[in-house]
């Protein structure tokens, strides 16, 4: 008699990930891959939007907050022997001041197939972000990292002497113990030192002090989270070399009151310039109440009836392209029509839909500097005298009369609707009202009403910029005192206003953020 074999269930695996001090940008390539591939992420705390954008929709995620390397690893073994990919996410480094290689040895008990990642510690990356540098010829060429300040087996007579730099993870009563470790052990009193709190967040704070004052200044912050400790001479360079705390806008909460669809790219920025942008949708685009107009206008134009074809908005150029999908058209549809946009990003837009437009504004990008570009009609040289405008139904008549003027006649179609957005959560509205934002970016007239219907009007103390006149116009008719205007109307020009607002008002000697407002705090308490 014979018995048939049981099937075995393959066995998962376990990737330890260092996810870096806390810019989610350092997570290296290889961690990337490996969220991605991932069916179970296991993680200390809640994973930042970036990286939960590299997550598949269907993965697990598990939390290990509080929980001890022990219990961690049997998590994580358990997961694995269910067949399941699973990611172990730690931050800065696993086996760098972490207790990575305790959960490791739980798998290697078990026999578990796994793989270790490296990542940016913190005790090496923060400094970076500080403008700290390790090691140079000016700050000396050795380092010592140190996982507490009370660690017994430190030689501190050896630490208290050289150039050698010292790095350690302190909180305010450990830097205490450390100063006192170091003076007692016979490291000068003026040796300087940088504590970095929130390293490679855009809450990084960092003091720097002598070693005989670091313990008093320490507690005066009322900080009570762990800090990155550098001592010696390597933080005499970081007067110079300090390059992520002083980006135009560190630190600003700006409001960005537009679609996510039209918000990425100035976000990006606005995060290169050192700010943290919060979206607020205040319009939503929708589909027209029918789709008869554009209907006749598509055929119109495969049928040749148009001799242009206009697009004053990305959104506008998302709407056909659209409608051209459902109706089984691509971009071959346009052969022998000429294309025009209002700007570069809507040429961009035509340009991955595989069309590349004939006019776009030399100068202003708007309505009026397309219509200074476009070319009057000439019944000689132009067969056909019929343009085609898919716009939002709540777009201007300026585009319309311009182009009648010059001789053509215009089918303006209307190819989505714009609606007003629901209103944020309360803790944003809250924040617009009492100044918890440093800045607001409108983008357009719409913006403004919408973002003042939805949420009420910013307080006094934000930075209202604006990214043209009509704009400007309609902030002010609304009550709202303009600060910034883009100096020509396109979203990288109103974020590059910004910055230079902010650095004009740093070099003024003004607060760095203007929500840090203690005259208004001391009024409130009189």
């Amino acid at each position: 008699m014979s018995t048939r074999p049981t099937k075995k269930k393959p066995l998962g695996s376990v990737t330890w990930v260092g996810a870096g001090p806390g810019d989610p940008g350092l997570l290296t390539l290889r961690g990337a891959e490996r969220l991605a591939a991932a069916d179970t992420v296991v993680a200390d705390g809640p994973l930042p939007l970036a990286l939960t954008a590299r997550l598949r929709a269907d993965v697990e995620t598990l939390d290990t907050s509080g929980v001890t390397a022990a219990e961690s690893g049997r998590l994580v073994v358990t997961a694995a022997r269910a067949g399941k990919v699973v990611v172990r996410l730690m931050p800065g480094d696993p086996f760098l001041g972490g207790h990575g290689a305790e959960e490791v040895e739980a798998c290697v008990r078990a026999k578990v197939p796994y793989e270790v990642v490296p990542g940016v510690s913190a005790l090496t990356g923060v400094p970076t972000y500080a403008g700290v540098p390790l090691t140079s010829g000016k700050g000396g060429q050795s380092v010592t990292l140190l996982a507490a300040p009370d660690d017994t087996s430190v030689d501190w007579a050896g630490l208290a002497t050289g150039r050698r730099s010292l790095v350690v993870p302190v909180t305010a009563a450990g830097v205490a113990k450390l100063a006192d470790r170091l003076l007692a052990a016979g490291r000068p009193a003026e040796t300087l030192v940088a504590l970095t709190w929130a390293g490679s967040t855009p809450g990084q704070l960092t003091l720097v002090c002598s070693l005989d004052t670091v313990a008093a200044e320490a507690a005066g912050t009322g900080r009570t989270d762990v800090a990155v400790a550098v001592v010696g001479d390597a933080v005499r360079l970081r007067e110079r070399l300090s390059w992520y705390e002083t980006r135009p806008l560190f630190g600003w909460r700006v409001l960005v009151p537009r679609t996510k669809e039209q918000a990425s790219a100035l976000v990006e920025q606005l995060r290169r310039y050192g700010a943290v942008p919060v979206e607020v949708p205040t319009i939503a685009v929708e589909p027209p109440r029918t789709s008869a107009p554009m209907d006749r206008a598509i055929k119109g134009l495969v049928s040749g009836r148009y001799q242009w074809i206009a697009f004053t908005s990305t959104n506008a150029v998302r709407a056909v392209r659209e409608r051209f999908e459902e109706v089984g058209l691509d971009a071959r549809a346009f052969a022998g029509v000429k294309v025009a946009a209002v700007g570069e990003a809507t040429a961009a837009a035509l340009v991955a839909f595989g069309i590349r437009p004939e006019l776009v504004p030399a100068g202003e990008q708007s309505s009026e500097g397309l219509l200074a570009d476009w070319p009057p009609y000439d019944d000689i040289l132009d067969p056909l005298d019929r343009v085609f405008l898919p716009r939002a139904d709540i777009a201007t008549e300026t585009l319309v009369a311009g182009l009648k003027e010059r001789g053509w006649a215009v089918d303006d179609v209307t190819a989505y609707r714009t609606v007003r957005a629901a209103p944020p959560p309360a803790e944003t509205r809250d924040a617009i009202k009492s100044g918890g934002f440093d800045g607001v970016l409108f983008t357009s007239s719409s913006t403004v009403r919408n973002l003042v219907g939805i949420a009420g009007k910013p307080h006094p103390s934000t930075v209202i910029a604006v990214i043209g006149p009509q704009t400007r116009k309609t902030a002010e008719e609304l009550g709202l005192r303009v600060d910034v205007q883009a100096s020509e109307p396109a979203a990288p020009a109103l974020a590059e206003a910004l910055a230079e607002f902010a650095t004009q008002r740093r070099l003024a000697g003004e607060q760095a953020r203007p929500s840090d407002r203690p005259l208004a705090k001391a009024k409130k308490a009189k």
